[in-house]
């Protein structure tokens, strides 16, 4: 018994058993958000409605209809919206095939779904979700529109990966009245919104916000406006560390390996070819007038340039035989990036597993850091909840933050000392990380000021 029960604690008290309970509290923390009680009056959203019917605006659309919420779908085109409804409908069809939803079910979701050309019939809308691509001068059309077809009290939101909200707001009328509910993708799968909170938004679109996340079977987490929000201004820095790593001698299924054996569903390389190389490139280019004067990656220029766009081409930083979503290694990536590396002067040299998996989590980690001292979350662990339902990190290993804590804020700012040398302001060491160091804290120690 005695053995048993020593055998029981080592495996409480284990590094897994430990980001598993935090995990399970971080979850139930995102919900609160100082200011708002259950007094804050919030807005019932009885209709919505969602401007793009492409795969995230039909996926989004699929979430109000699955909460029992009818919902308008807006497009330019008759032609447009019968194709969004086409996809809504093979994938409600895909459900029923698989035993997850029968047909009645899908045919009372369907009825729910209308679509139309005019923001004239959107004037009894509770809610709007704009999904268009990420084009600002579009946006902030689109929105004047809505604010002139809309009743006053209707919310108009942006599922913006990355554009300033502040702006779009500005952009209307009812700047107290605009957020951003930042779906990922496919929305009718991912649980994360990021409920992003502009400068004039009111307490009671907040609480909406928060509360329709609940309603449509989401985990919301607020966050605020910067470049990326949270998630994705992570994200598009680990991702650079890296191509920088390929440039330099390590090769994308390597990478890959080594992330997926740390716990995530697939490395950066396998994402990108599923979200597509075109459409990380075209999110690139519009970085390059924030990050000029930063080191740029050049191979993912490279593979763009081939036509190689990812699973939709057949083809991307891996081949895929039809219908599969499981890629095999290119041997002509590999000879293009060789080639991109003796171009830019490189002497390749081997990585080891190690050297990967701390280049690319500690860009995560020193990236959140930054987000913390900006205030852009509420607390470290609503970090930890972005990254698990929004990007696949792994639950056992708690998010990137509690796991900065498990290794140490000491050796994790040495680290990103020592990379800052090879990749300049990319890796900048933050100043809370470099404080929390020096102090001997983690990020669970660190209150955001309000």
């Amino acid at each position: 018994l005695s053995h048993e029960r020593d055998v029981f604690v080592r495996l409480r008290d284990g590094n897994k058993s430990k980001a598993m309970r935090h995990m399970f509290f971080a979850e139930r923390e995102v919900a609160k958000v100082p200011g708002i009680t259950k007094q804050t009056p919030f807005k019932k959203i009885n209709r919505a409605a969602v401007i793009g019917s492409g795969t995230m605006g039909g996926g989004i659309a699929m979430n109000f209809a699955n909460a029992g919420i009818p919902v308008t779908l807006v497009d330019v085109s008759d032609e447009a919206l019968a194709a969004g409804l086409g996809k809504v409908r093979g994938n409600y069809a895909g459900s029923v095939s698989r035993g997850r939803l029968t047909q009645d079910e899908m045919d009372k979701r369907m009825a729910l779904i209308s679509a139309t050309t005019a923001y004239a019939d959107l004037a009894d809308a509770d809610i709007v979700v704009e999904a268009v691509f990420e084009d600002m001068e579009l946006k902030k059309k689109i929105f004047g529109e809505l604010d002139t077809a809309c009743k006053p009290e209707t919310i108009l939101a942006s599922n913006t990966s990355s554009l300033d909200l502040n702006e779009i707001g500005a952009a209307t009328g009812r700047p107290d009245k605009v957020c951003g509910a930042h779906f990922f993708s496919p929305a009718n799968v991912m649980k994360l919104m990021e409920n992003v909170r502009t400068g004039a938004a009111s307490d009671e679109t907040v609480a909406t916000l928060m509360n329709l996340s609940k309603t449509l079977g989401k985990t919301g987490v607020l966050v605020g406006v910067g470049d990326g929000f949270v998630g994705n201004r992570m994200l598009h820095v680990a991702a650079r560390i890296a191509e920088f790593m390929v440039e330099e001698g390590a090769l994308p299924w390597q990478v890959d390996q080594v992330i997926y054996d740390f716990g995530f569903p697939m490395g950066p390389f396998a994402m990108n070819d599923l979200a597509g190389i075109d459409v990380r490139y075209s999110i690139r280019q519009e970085q390059l007038k924030l990050n000029a004067d930063l080191r740029q990656s050049v191979i993912l220029d490279r593979v763009y340039e081939t036509g190689r766009y990812g699973q939709k081409t057949n083809g991307g930083w891996y081949n895929y035989e039809d219908g599969s979503r499981t890629g095999t290694p290119e041997p002509a990536i590999e000879e293009l990036i060789v080639k991109t590396s003796a171009e830019l002067g490189v002497q390749r040299r081997p990585f080891s597993k190690e050297e990967i998996l701390e280049r690319y989590i500690y860009a995560l980690i020193n990236t959140g850091a930054k987000v913390l001292e900006e205030g852009l979350v509420l607390r470290a662990s609503d970090i930890d909840v972005i990254w698990h339902y929004g990007y696949g990190f792994p639950r056992y290993q708690g998010g990137p933050m509690f796991y900065a804590d498990l290794v140490g804020l000491n050796k994790i700012y040495e680290k990103v000392s020592q990379f800052y040398d090879d990749y300049g302001d990319w890796m900048k060491p933050s100043d809370l990380l470099k404080s929390l160091a020096g102090e001997g804290r983690g990020f669970a120690d660190y209150v955001v000021s309000s």
